[in-house]
Order: structure tokens, then sequence, then C-alpha cells
């Protein structure tokens, strides 16, 4: 470990962060551009972990010493380099000239999710210093943009960190936009603490924003996948709003930790005649009248939100089973892209889709809010070291995950970063970590 970074693990103070150099080079887990042409690898041929150059800071950004990352499913799709390689992301970012030139290189550094130490902060920074205790938002917004001024997502110019940009989280260092900060939660470690900001902000703004579905009262939402990094911040979120969480998994073991978490209705996809996730969904509307009886047997009415993530395998089911009026609402296909459904059912029904993309930083605020009173938990179901990147990739990648794979980068072990143990008392350790705990007895992950 370099000497800036001991200072951040050791909580130096700002005056002497700021004094120590930036190393030259940094540890990091990174594509190379010369596998691109590999497509659908096994996600540990192609993610290394070695030294890359550190790239000199813009004036909005800063340099975080990243304590702890986490696995999420769009750097899956980079180290499998599909649907197309990013690389092609990096070279069009980079045609805007200055700063953004580089992030063209030969090699990625990836990862959206980070939690770590403020170790500098550009002249044009105004918020943060040396020293803060961070997470990082995923989304990269150009603040130039003027479709930024209306939502940050709404912004041509957008881009996912560490998917569509270089120098993300799965790295000793990162170089982010000060409008990615978010002050750490002070009771989470660092691990949980990484294991949060895309995904719970994904199903923030998909669920309660009034960018999303604007969840109500009693609302009967149905969520695929509800023990995923998604899923299972949706089953709380449901939860928290006073609606009614309808939860699909695969697996007995899955239904077991929905229970334990509070989950209202629990349905196994095998009774609705569905297979495996990575199986295409065939007959949409068989699997919705089951489904559909299911729910209205447990909650007296069909779904007016259905929360899909999942894709290809489910989005059929999803438009027919809402009611009238409902809501379909989705982020990504870990699946597949290309869906099919009947749309009948849609617009005779006067259904919507609403396509929702990481969260904006108010959003994120929000839901970081929640955290910090307890109100939201993590998922985090198992930590790797970063030299281990590629199999925790690989868990993701297999689907033989629940919740959130965490990775350690500078934190030397479990259990660190916790600045106010008393939160931690209060809010209680048993819940914050009731997921991983569960998880190991049940064997559901790993």
């Amino acid at each position: 470990m370099d000497q800036l970074a001991e200072a951040a693990l050791h909580g130096a103070p700002p005056d002497e962060l700021a004094k120590i150099p930036l190393p030259a080079t940094f540890t990091a887990a990174h594509l190379r551009a010369e596998d691109a042409a590999t497509t659908g690898a096994d996600v540990r041929r192609t993610l290394h972990v070695g030294p890359v150059p550190m790239p000199d800071p813009a004036p909005d950004e800063v340099v975080v010493a990243v304590m702890a990352s986490s696995i999420n499913y769009n750097t899956v799709w980079s180290a499998m380099f599909e649907p197309i390689s990013t690389f092609t992301a990096l070279r069009r970012f980079a045609r805007q000239g200055g700063f953004t030139a580089r992030h063209d290189l030969p090699y990625q550094v990836v990862g959206s999710d980070a939690a770590g130490v403020v170790v500098r902060a550009g002249a044009g920074v105004r918020h943060w210093q040396p020293g803060d205790h961070v997470v990082v938002s995923p989304a990269y917004v150009d603040d130039q943009d003027p479709g930024s001024h209306d939502d940050g997502l709404m912004g041509e110019r957008l881009r996912a960190w560490g998917y569509e940009t270089n120098f993300g989280g799965l790295a000793h260092y990162t170089v982010v936009r000060a409008s990615q900060l978010v002050p750490k939660p002070a009771h989470l470690t660092w691990e949980e603490a990484a294991s949060v900001t895309l995904c719970a902000g994904t199903a923030y703004r998909m669920l309660v924003s009034d960018n999303g579905a604007r969840m109500r009262q009693g609302d009967v939402v149905l969520i695929w996948g509800a023990t995923g990094g998604l899923g299972g911040f949706a089953v709380q979120m449901v939860r928290n709003g006073g609606g009614i969480a309808v939860g699909v998994v695969g697996s007995d073991a899955k239904a077991r930790i929905l229970r334990e978490q509070g989950c209202q209705v629990i349905v196994d996809r095998r009774e609705i005649g569905m297979g495996d996730d990575d199986d295409p969904q065939t007959d949409a509307a068989e699997c919705g009248r089951r489904l559909g009886r299911l729910i209205r047997a447990a909650t007296g009415e069909d779904p007016r939100i259905a929360f899909d993530y999942v894709g290809r395998a489910t989005f059929g089911t999803s438009v027919h089973v809402v009611r009238r009026g409902g809501i379909v609402v989705t982020c990504g296909s870990s699946t597949g892209y290309q869906h099919t459904y009947d749309n009948r059912y849609l617009w005779m029904n006067l259904k919507r889709v609403v396509g929702s993309h990481i969260a904006n930083l108010q959003e994120q605020h929000e839901m970081m809010r929640l955290f910090d009173r307890g109100a939201l938990v993590p998922l985090l179901t198992d930590v790797f070291p970063l030299d281990e990147v590629g199999e925790a990739a690989r868990l993701v990648q297999r689907n033989q995950h629940i919740g959130k794979v965490g990775v350690r980068c500078l934190a030397p072990q479990d259990g660190m970063g916790v600045t106010d143990p008393a939160a931690r008392e209060r809010i209680g350790a048993d819940r914050l970590t009731s997921w991983r705990r569960y998880a190991a007895v049940t064997g559901a992950s790993r």
C-alpha cells in the first residue's frame, strides 16, 4: 500500500493528505482492448488486476482512495464485451475533447460502485475536501449539457461511470466528478457502503421518484429477481412505502431469505411455468395468467407496478400481468435486450412502460438518507479481495449469487470504516448483516 493510501486508510487530516503526492500508478481491475474480440467469455479470463497509470484529475474532479467496491451486471457486460465492446463508448466519449480524451486508452478500469476517502480535490471543487468519506454515484453527468439542468440523467452526454467511462471503482483509486459524490453513511462499513449506490439508487428512481413509477401506499408491486441487487432493495422500498411486495424467485433458498426480510408475497417462478432466469420467455400470456391468479389470491387485485430488470425472460409477462393503467418500469435486461410482448395488452388496457437508468444526484441523496435513518439496509452477501475480482464477477455472470457481491480494494479486512458505532448499534448490527448471515446459512450464495 502506498503512502497516500495508508494515510487515507488511517484518517490523516486534510492538510496532510493534500501534501502527499499521488502515486504514479495504482492497482486496478481492468479490461484490455486486445481482448475485445472475445465476446461471451468467462469474465475470469478478461478481467485483469495490475498497475495502471494515475490520470491527471480535471478541475471539477476528485481522486478517491477506494476502500471497497462491488460487482454490478454492467461489469459483467463489459468483461464479456457484449452487446458491444465498451471501448467503443470510450472512443466516442473521448471525441468531446479536453479532459475526456484521457478516457480513450488501450485499457479500461471498470466498476460502478465505490466507497472511500477523498485524497485530492480539483481547483473547481467547492463542497469536498481531502479526508471526506464518500460513496460514488455512477451517474457521470455533464453540467454544461442543457438537458442536465432539467434532470441530470436527461443530458445527451450522460455516461455510466466505470462502464461508459474509464477510471472506475474496482481499483485502489478512482477519478470522479465532484457531482458524483454523496456522504458515506457513518454507521456502515466500507464494503457495506460500497454495495448500495448503483442498485439502491436505481431502485429508488424506478419506484419512488417522480421520474419513475411514483409508487403509492397500498400498491401491489411485482418484483422480478427479488433477491438480486436491485430486487432486494425494491422489496425494502415497497415495504417502507406502504405497498405490497410480490417477490419472484427461482429457488427455495431464495424464498427463505425473502421471508426473513418480510416480503409479503413470494412466488417461485417454477409455479408459473418459467425455467431458469437464462431461459427466454416462450409463453408470456400463460405465465401471466398463472401469475395473476396467484397474486390475486394473495392480495385481492392485480399489481399496479411491475419492477423488471430481468428483460427478455420476463418482460412479456410483466406487460400482461399489470392491471389496467398499470406501469412496467424497466432498467437493464440481464437475460437479453430484445423483448417480445403482445402489444394488445398494453394499448387496450392503457398500460405504460417507463424506462429508467441510474439515479440523479438528488435521488441519490434522498435514497442515502434512508440508509442514514436505518430504513434501508445493505444486501451484502459476499466479499472478495480485489485480486479475486474475476471470481466475484463470475458469480454474478452465472447468477450464482444473491444480493450484492462486494470487493475490498484498499481496506485490508471487512468491518472497517464505521465512524458512528452508536448509530450502528441503534439500527442493529444484526439487521445490517442479515443478508450475509442468512445467505451463508442457506448456501444461497457461493
